[in-house]
């Protein structure tokens, strides 16, 4: 709390700047944003502690009001140099962050970069930045639904390193190759001496369709523990009509068994959103997902079948401005086997509801 307590004090402080400074002439140069998003949930298995599940990074807290990401942001932009510093808190942040030591639990984004090409948009950035991987992120009022995805959850949502990225003149291709200190960390784990890569291309054929295909190959555990992890993340998105848009996504991974093992084990996970957009202040999505991840890579339970989870729910967004937005959802979770906590038991099924405000400045 006192760590929240700070972060909201400096976006108080760097707002406050930035609006006196509005009345002089702006530096196109140098700019400041900031975001802020509260919750409520109520998960209706009734979690010990008012923690969800241990999958669940976002919106975690139950029953009871809660900042889920709270930061602000300052961006250099110029022609040939770019840098962005963003500090932050929340329970997204504690969750996501927890292994990170010190002032670093905070730091949501610190990056530089240069442009590499005076005919092309070609760039090399270096520092902490969002992750490669998925259609989702961790500002809520970007993404479909209000909670996250099971697979937005279970990858990256921010990651260290270095990339260089190439954006085609007609922004038709983006294309990046990484490398990182790993699967979502700022510091190597501890005894972990190899860098992991990544790549990205994104294709847009138009302006009512993308495809994206990331990947990830790295070891994420000790040298002395060393398994490879393969993982692909694939997605579509389309503009159906002016109303409608779909979301198509599908990952893929595999780590090995053992050190030097030539046995695999695997993980999939299919996803789909459609968004209805009936007015220009009004949005409902509804999704559909499944997670199996049989031996337990990515979200261990200690059960015969591992995590095999299907996922649905619904929203709906009101735009109270075009800065504020209001949201509500329910969700349900389905497992093959009992693994979620419920009234001190245990069950094949969770549901809750969140609401939650986002503003951003």
């Amino acid at each position: 709390m006192k760590k929240l307590i700070l972060v909201i004090t400096a976006i108080a402080a760097f707002t406050g700047g930035f609006v006196h400074a509005e009345d002089k002439k702006p530096d196109t140069a140098l700019t400041f944003k900031g975001y802020a998003e509260t919750y409520y949930s109520y998960d209706f298995n009734k979690p010990i502690n008012n923690t969800k599940s241990p999958f669940i990074y976002s919106y975690n807290k139950n029953n009871e009001v809660s900042v889920n990401l709270a930061f602000v942001k300052g961006s250099y932009n110029t022609d040939s140099v770019r840098a962005n510093l963003a500090l932050a808190g929340g329970s997204y942040m504690n969750s996501n962050y927890a292994a990170e030591p010190g002032v670093l639990n905070n730091l949501y984004e610190s990056n530089v970069g240069l442009k590499l090409s005076n005919k092309n948009n070609l760039w090399f950035d270096a520092g902490v930045f969002s992750s490669h991987i998925g259609f989702e992120s961790a500002v809520g009022k970007d993404n479909w639904t209000l909670t996250r995805s099971l697979v937005a959850e279970n990858t990256p949502y921010y990651e260290t390193g270095a990339k260089i990225s190439y954006t085609s003149d007609n922004d038709v291709w983006f294309v990046s190759v990484l490398v990182l200190n790993g699967w979502q960390h700022i510091r190597h784990v501890k005894g972990n001496s190899s860098p992991s890569f990544g790549t990205q291309v994104t294709y847009k054929p138009s302006a009512k369709i993308t495809l994206n295909w990331s990947t990830f190959i790295g070891n994420d555990k000790p040298d002395n523990d060393k398994r490879m992890r393969y993982f692909n993340n694939f997605y579509g998105i389309f503009q159906l009509n002016n109303e409608l848009a779909a979301i198509f996504g599908f990952d893929i991974g595999a780590e090995q068994e053992s050190k030097d093992s030539s046995a695999m084990n695997t993980w999939v996970n299919p996803t789909i959103i459609f968004k209805y957009t009936p007015t220009a202040k009004t949005a409902i999505a509804i999704r559909a997902e499944y997670y199996d991840d049989k031996n337990g890579v990515i979200i261990a339970t200690g059960t015969s079948n591992g995590f095999k989870t299907w996922g649905f729910s619904t929203n709906f967004d009101y735009n109270i401005t075009n800065n504020i937005v209001w949201r509500v959802e329910a969700r349900t979770l389905s497992s093959k086997d009992n693994i979620f906590i419920k009234n001190n038991n245990i069950a094949n099924n969770n549901a809750f509801v969140t609401t939650a405000l986002a503003i951003s400045f």
